[in-house]
Parts: structure tokens; sequence; C-alpha cells
């Protein structure tokens, strides 16, 4: 159960590298108020929703616990995450404010899966 866990890991942190990755590519864009979120924005953060969701029932299912808490905090940002770049993938131009909403929640997400113990 382990490898199977420390895969799914894995697969989340490569969906929190798109995202993240995604929004520091758009960076110099954004400064020039021509800024999109990137396909692999989407897909990053619906990664990051599907091997969560499956880390959770993981971590469950093999007796260990779960912060209930933590997780919900965590799978709040991401929603509103998901939904702001699923909304607005289409558009051509993004509200800078928006854009960096977008990018302080990814790094939040981040921070709060790294420090909150």
């Amino acid at each position: 159960m382990d490898v199977l866990i420390n895969v799914f890991v894995a697969l989340h942190i490569i969906g929190i590298g798109a995202l993240l990755g995604g929004f520091l590519t758009q960076m110099k864009a954004m400064g020039a108020g021509t800024a999109r979120f990137t396909p692999a924005m989407l897909h990053g953060a619906l990664t990051m929703l599907v091997t969560g969701v499956a880390l959770v029932g993981l971590h469950q299912a093999d007796d260990h616990t779960v912060n209930n808490i933590k997780v919900g905090v965590k799978l709040a940002l991401l929603v509103v995450i998901l939904g702001l770049v699923y909304v607005k993938r289409d558009e051509e131009r993004i509200d800078k404010a928006l854009f960096g909403t977008v990018g302080g929640l990814t790094v939040t997400n981040i921070l709060i899966a790294t420090l909150w113990v």
C-alpha cells in the first residue's frame, strides 16, 4: 500500500508543478496584461483534485490518521482555483488581480501542505 500511496503523492506533485509552472510562465505576460490560463494549469489542478481525493482514501484504508480540517481547507482552495481556471480558460486576457489570486492560492495550498503538521 505504501508504494501505491507514494505513486499518488508523485502524481499529486506533478499536478502542483503543472499548475504552478503554468502560472510562473505567465508572470511576464501578467505584467503586460496579457496573461491567460494555460491548459497545463487546468490539467494540473484536475490532477491535484483526483490524486488528492485518492490519497485521502488510501490513507484511510491503510488506517493512517487524516487531518480532515487540513484536507478540507486544501480542498476548498483547490476548488476555488479550479473554478477560476475552468471558467476563464478560454479568455484571451485575464485580469491581473484574478491571475495573481490563482497564483497566491496555489502557493498557499503548497504552504499548507508542507507547513501544517
